[in-house]
């Protein structure tokens, strides 16, 4: 049984202070605000595993993480975790280095967090896992930045023109491509608790942060019971309210 968050907390805190070689080569996110880090977060939050967080703050202008984040990985992005030797970045690669070094540890309702190969939970959690970033998150990224285009500096008379570009574009291209994937999430969940089946699994993690975006942004969620009820459930969870706790709100406001 794991001790209460505080006193974990307290235990880290101490090793920081009079051993700090030990937290050089503990399992460290780099976490960016609003950004999809959210998820290894919750995850590990789940799992228990003991990490250190570093916090990395959006610049206020531009929305873009700071340039401080290529200096633990080329790429400059979140997430990335570094645990003793291993950098990893990616979500899903971090997600899926994090359940085969300290899945096995996992009991309960995690115990299925990897389905076994060539069961339907398996193909399934597999095509959660590489939609949430191969179609998903595409138009929910585009709808955010054709939503900002017209707030951002720009002489007088050509913000009318922006706007109605990116009205355009919303209206023809991305909203019908959002809605789609609504319902069809809507769908899947009517018949299934979690994405992969009737157990929380990898690919509810990877999901997680597309599923607050895209119920975020603009969706009439009264028209999506089952997707508004799976993400009630995610939030119910003690692990994703510690994991919010620490890294702060999940998505960015427009």
């Amino acid at each position: 049984m794991l001790a209460p968050v505080k006193y974990r907390v307290t235990a880290i805190k101490y090793v920081a202070k009079w051993y700090p070689w030990i937290i050089h080569t503990m399992l460290t996110v780099h976490h960016l605000e609003t950004s999809r880090s959210q998820r290894v977060l919750w995850l590990l939050e789940e799992l228990g595993v003991p990490y250190a967080l570093k916090l990395y703050q959006r610049n206020p202008l531009t929305k873009l993480a700071p340039p401080e984040l290529k200096a633990v990985h080329p790429l400059g992005k979140s997430p990335v975790i570094t645990d003793g030797d291993e950098t990893v970045a990616e979500s899903g690669a971090i997600l899926e280095y994090l359940v085969e070094t300290y899945g096995a540890q996992a009991q309960g309702d995690l115990a299925d967090l990897q389905p076994a190969p060539g069961t339907p939970e398996y193909r399934q959690s597999r095509f959660w896992m590489h939609y949430a970033e191969g179609s998903l998150m595409n138009w929910l990224v585009m709808k955010l930045v054709f939503v900002t285009i017209p707030t951002q500096p720009m002489p007088f008379f050509v913000r009318p023109i922006a706007r109605q570009l990116c009205a355009q574009v919303q209206a023809k291209l991305i909203d019908p491509n959002v809605e789609t994937a609504l319902a069809f999430m809507e769908t899947h969940l009517s018949h299934h608790v979690w994405f992969a089946g009737e157990e929380l699994d990898i690919a509810d993690f990877q999901m997680s942060f597309a599923v607050e975006a895209a119920l975020a942004r603009g969706a009439e969620v009264a028209r999506f019971p089952h997707l508004a009820a799976y993400r009630a459930r995610m939030q119910a969870r003690p692990a994703y309210q510690r994991a919010v706790a620490k890294g702060g709100p999940v998505v960015m406001s427009q």
